[in-house]
């Protein structure tokens, strides 16, 4: 195999040609993270330390765009993450449905590594801009997933006020909240989730740049490192605190409990049965004054073990939490986040750790990105949220500062012309 990437003579070519003769360099050596480092340590070595093709396989992985539910909520949770929400600059229904159908045939391209449009890096000539940005050239899909979702303020924009759920109403203000608007809101969101940031940051560029005239970016967010896992095949991860986090986060496996508490069923809008509802908090970590506390604190707060996640007084990670227990502290998190404690609610967790430099004092602008998906975010994320806000002790450690919800319709189908939202306008 040649040590160069494959050159692509046209966008149509790639697209059909096998992943396993478009692999590029890149995706060779690095682009797949830790997993590429340990082959490349083992090569050095001498020795093999994991079967050669599943570095490759690893960066061509893809996942199917349509589908009954959209990817990238019940998708094994990747790497890397880029969440851009953007604000409508129009008022005609035809222009956002015209822009929703570009996206959509954008988004299925992106995610089996082809380029935005057919030709898009070089095929338009010397003379025209390209019509794809080119980074992710000659890189494969990484496992890439794009999901959208409408916010609450979307729908009068275009006289679809009677067709927004109920469920969909703006997250009301949380005790401790210290929220900045510039983080928070928009009329749309898209996630975009790769294991290789490159190729995340690649598609929503793209998608931004071809919404010019109708949406602009409201804000966004680059995580990494996710901060759940959403299948029994990966291990549970760490936070920036050095906890495990989300071990008792739903599992796609759990087809009976993803179904009650992820998927819209029916209902007063019927446009949303296969979707749900995203909640997106940008939750700031106070990571200087955590650093100085000693580990009896930190573990007093958290309620588990920082070396196994055992919950205190357990041996393992997955013990059951013995909430009768006075070795669990009334106000330590993992008590008041159990769903036991909650009534019973449960979420989708899907955060990605975060890290934006540091402000003016020198403090880490560092944190988690939390996102949850659910089938009621007024049943199931607000009164959780407002139990935690009221009396967890993590509150001391954190500040949430950025805020929003958007429903996220059900997948695109296999062998239609549908497009991303529309069950929503047709």
């Amino acid at each position: 195999m040649s040590s160069q990437a494959p050159e692509r003579t046209s966008d149509t070519d790639a697209a059909a040609t096998p992943p396993s003769r478009r692999l590029s360099r890149r995706a060779l050596f690095g682009g797949v993270g830790a997993g590429a480092l340990a082959v490349g340590a083992g090569a050095a070595l001498g020795r093999s330390t994991a079967p050669e093709p599943a570095v490759a396989d690893a960066a061509e992985a893809v996942v199917p765009f349509r589908g009954v539910h959209q990817a990238g909520i019940v998708t094994p949770a990747q790497d890397r993450m880029h969440f851009v929400t953007f604000d409508v600059t129009t008022t005609s229904r035809d222009e956002i449905v015209a822009m929703l159908t570009k996206w959509t045939a954008m988004a299925e391209r992106l995610t089996v590594g082809a380029e935005s449009v057919p030709g898009g890096v070089v095929g338009g000539g010397q003379y025209e801009p390209p019509g794809d940005t080119g980074e992710a050239y000659g890189l494969m899909p990484s496992n890439l997933t794009l999901t959208i979702g409408f916010g609450p303020s979307f729908f009068d924009k275009f006289d679809l006020g009677d067709r927004r759920p109920a469920a969909l109403q703006d997250l009301p203000r949380f005790p401790g909240d210290d929220l900045d608007p510039a983080r928070s809101g928009g009329d749309i969101a898209v996630q975009a989730c790769a294991d290789d940031p490159q190729v995340a940051v690649h598609a929503i560029r793209n998608l931004a740049r071809i919404a010019f005239g109708t949406a602009s970016v409201r804000w966004s967010q680059l995580g990494f490192g996710r901060t759940a896992s959403t299948s029994t095949a990966q291990a549970t991860p760490r936070n920036l605190f050095g906890f495990k986090d989300g071990t008792n986060n739903i599992k796609a496996e759990e087809a009976a409990t993803v179904d009650e508490h992820v998927w819209v069923n029916g209902g007063e809008s019927d446009w949303m049965t296969g979707g749900t509802y995203l909640v997106a908090r940008r939750i700031r970590m106070k990571i200087e004054p955590w650093d100085r506390a000693v580990l009896g604190e930190q573990e007093r707060v958290i309620g588990r073990s920082k070396a196994t996640g055992a919950p205190l007084g357990g041996t393992a990670e997955f013990d059951t939490v013995d909430l009768g227990s006075s070795t669990i502290a009334k106000d330590a998190h993992v008590r008041l986040a159990s769903s036991e404690s909650l009534g019973g609610i449960k979420i989708l967790r899907r955060g990605y750790n975060f890290t934006d430099g540091s402000d003016g004092f020198g403090h880490l602008d560092a944190g988690l990105f939390f996102v949850a998906f659910c089938s009621d975010p007024q049943t199931q994320f607000v009164p959780m949220q407002q139990a935690l806000a009221r009396r967890d002790a993590l509150n001391e450690y954190i500040s949430h500062v950025g805020s929003a919800v958007f429903a996220c319709p059900p997948g695109v189908p296999e062998g239609t012309e549908d497009y991303w939202g529309s069950t929503l306008f047709g």
